[in-house]
């Protein structure tokens, strides 16, 4: 059996985090399974967090009218892209399984780590206008976001100040990793560590372990297929998806919720 490589992207700047221990236990577990495991440690990389024109190596095609998106786009055709940007994608282009470690800052990724993904997602390498969502570039690869929260799971809910996570999760989840064609695995959420004793932290490592041990075997959360909308019509729900789901208590999706209640958990469980 061929082994499953997983990379690991890594944004944390202490070693002594609860972050850096949650990416320990990943690579200790998902190598012992048999795994190739790469971590991306994006501090320690000292990696570059903004998209510039120094992106690309020799001349671009416009520089007074600067587009990132189609500069670096040919760049990628043309193997131009600079030595970090490349070896990213390289470690993405083998990965089964990519994972994305963090503390949540601003209710989204440290910068470093979205420029990560602005910097290596590139146009024609992660997904083209025909290839993207259900029919995107990465579809047979599984991603996942494993994070820390400096707030409570309270705080996150439906009734909590900070709003429900599901609707926190869905920028990140489906406008980035569903987008470019990832299946995307229910989060890891590792709530508040840094307000629990010693003990409960010791406790959500060990869940995150036991996670582990089936995690490329999960299925993935569940997204609206792309051939439900129409592309002639400013890529609306087609009229028969809506009528399929006119009578239903919720609506299909976080972002798609057809002004009805939103179905719960879509964001952080799979399979409803």
């Amino acid at each position: 059996m061929v082994s499953k490589k997983v990379l690991i992207v890594y944004a944390h700047q202490s070693s002594g985090s609860f972050n850096s221990a949650a990416k320990d236990a990943a690579v200790e577990v998902l190598t012992a399974k048999g795994c190739a495991v790469e971590v991306s440690d994006l501090y320690a990389m000292t990696f570059k967090a903004t998209a510039t024109a120094e992106d690309i190596t020799g001349k671009v095609k416009n520089a007074d009218h600067f587009c990132y998106g189609e500069e670096t786009k040919l760049a990628w055709e043309a193997g131009k892209l600079t030595a970090d940007i490349s070896e990213e994608q390289r470690k993405l282009t083998e990965a089964d399984l990519v994972i994305f470690q963090f503390p949540m800052y601003w209710f989204t990724v440290p910068a470093i780590m979205k420029g990560w993904m602005d910097r290596v997602l590139t146009l024609g390498f992660a997904f083209t206008h025909e290839k993207r969502y259900s029919q995107g570039i990465f579809q047979d690869k599984k991603a996942m976001l494993s994070f820390t929260t400096g707030s409570q799971e309270s705080m996150f809910s439906a009734n909590g100040i900070n709003g429900d996570m599901n609707v926190t999760l869905w920028p990140l989840q489906n406008g980035i990793l569903h987008y470019c064609g990832f299946q995307v695995l229910a989060p890891q959420i590792f709530w508040a560590p840094s307000h629990v004793s010693s003990e409960a932290r010791g406790t959500m490592l060990e869940g995150w372990r036991t996670r582990m041990q089936g995690l490329l075997g999960e299925n993935p959360l569940a997204f609206t297929p792309l051939d439900c909308f129409d592309g002639e019509k400013g890529y609306q729900l087609k009229p028969e998806v809506h009528e399929q789901h006119a009578a239903k208590e919720f609506g299909l999706t976080v972002g798609i919720h057809l002004g009805k209640a939103l179905p719960p958990n879509n964001q952080m469980k799979a399979g409803v």
